[in-house]
């Protein structure tokens, strides 16, 4: 407790790092005093309370309730994540996207322009089925078209707004910023959902025992999160001893530390965001929402949406493995300086080298990302309350453990340069790549 004590006062000691954190905080009170200002024309009353299940629960957890309040935050972030998501595919595929993407920082800026333009259209597009879906008729008390309009354009600032947000907790606050949006709006939703699931098992279904196991359990689980997201494979590497005047460089052993899971959480974005296509029909097609396939990627504990999931998400580990890492990079550098992994030659013998134990790292990664993916659906099916479920694995867990791990390392990496103890009594903490950057 007196270290915790000292950490916190080296942190306020530390004028720039206090007021990283206090124009964060700053920034997170604006965005949640946002999601709770309702759409002008809209009786919150009246809102449809089907908001709180099956997929659109899982949105209404992202967007930190305001989603099933009708706020004018109510789509958050998700527009952005899929237009990035479009991009993402876009330079693998298109070679103007491929060019722009080696231009260095004049080339980012320009995908990151194109994906601000991209993400207005995806906004729009949302904001009319969810206007149309979620919104009933009898919540509007005004001139309909009107209010389609000028609801249609709220929504969409709003989005650009969150966007704004999170650039300025990127730029002035202690970075992630998308990311720390989206943990926010998860963790919001988890004291309501402790409290339902406490009150249902004191009632009777099952008593606190029960609800005890379930805390110990979910501790489990975010404990297996944590070793999922730091665990590494060190490569050995050597480098030739150099004689540079009186000094020597080189000769002497590094690590190159290839992470179990190097995709992070970005596999289960991009898998939860195929996964919102078939409700996206159905919002504009109510007859084919009907449809029995369909139907089934409603409810998120049905075999058919986990079992499509977790193939997805191993698709995308291996997809996105591939582009984060480049192993014929990886060896090239190491021979241009001089350095080489024991027993294997350098050049493309390297490359390949690198690149297998890669593959057999990122299979029982992505294996167990899937598993943690679809955790929810299995803790549903032994009776925890849906709301609380989400918090037993699935983007939810990762993205929190994820972002919390890299705000602590970049905490701690501001105490070091600073020649102050870091968080942590040994050991240094280990980050993530994080949502925002890998968007």
């Amino acid at each position: 407790m007196k270290r915790l004590v000292s950490t916190l006062k080296n942190i306020w000691h530390i004028e720039d790092l206090r007021t990283r954190i206090l124009n964060t905080l700053l920034f997170l009170l604006i965005y949640r005093i946002g999601s709770y200002i309702v759409l002008p024309g809209v009786d919150p009353s009246q809102l449809k309370q089907s908001t709180q299940e099956g997929i659109l629960g899982l949105l209404n957890m992202f967007a930190g309730g305001s989603f099933s309040r009708a706020s004018v935050f109510a789509l958050g972030v998700m527009p952005y994540i899929s237009a990035s998501i479009v991009i993402q595919l876009l330079t693998i595929a298109v070679p103007y996207f491929q060019k722009l993407q080696k231009e260095g920082e004049s080339g980012r800026r320009q995908i990151n322009k194109i994906t601000r333009i991209l993400t207005i259209f995806i906004t729009a597009a949302q904001a009319i089925g969810y206007l149309k879906s979620i919104v009933p008729e009898n919540a509007i008390m005004v001139n309909h078209a009107l209010f389609n309009i000028s609801s249609m354009i709220i929504l969409t600032s709003g989005t650009m707004f969150v966007m704004w947000l999170g650039e300025k907790i990127t730029d002035n606050g202690i970075g992630n910023g998308i990311s720390i949006i989206i943990m926010v709006g998860i963790i919001a939703r988890l004291p309501l959902s402790v409290t339902q699931e406490l009150v249902t098992r004191v009632n009777g279904a099952g008593g606190i025992i029960t609800f005890i196991i379930e805390t110990v359990v979910l501790l489990g689980i975010v404990m297996f999160a944590v070793l999922l997201v730091q665990g590494t494979r060190k490569i050995p590497v050597e480098y030739a001893k150099r004689i540079v005047g009186n000094k020597q460089y080189g000769g002497v052993r590094q690590y190159i530390p290839l992470k179990v899971n190097a995709a992070g959480v970005m596999p289960i974005i991009f898998a939860q965001a195929i996964m919102f296509i078939p409700s996206t029909i159905g919002q504009f097609f109510p007859d084919a929402a009907n449809n029995s396939f369909l139907a089934s990627f409603h409810d998120i504990a049905s075999v058919t949406y986990n079992l499509t999931f977790a193939i997805l998400i191993i698709l995308f580990t291996f997809l996105y493995t591939a582009i984060s890492v480049n192993p014929t990079q990886m060896a090239d550098d190491m021979k241009r300086n001089g350095g080489f992994v024991p027993g294997v030659k350098p050049g493309r013998p390297t490359a390949e080298f690198i690149d297998q134990i890669l593959t057999r790292i990122t299979f029982p990664g992505s294996i167990f990302l899937a598993l943690v993916a679809i955790m929810p659906a299995f803790a549903m099916m032994a009776g925890v309350n849906s709301q609380f479920a989400h918090f037993f694995g699935g983007t939810s867990l990762l993205i929190t453990v994820g972002v919390i791990l890299d705000t602590l390392q970049q905490i701690e990496s501001h105490l070091l340069m600073r020649h102050y103890d870091g968080l942590m009594k040994t050991g240094r903490i280990q980050g993530r790549t994080p949502v925002s950057s890998a968007v």
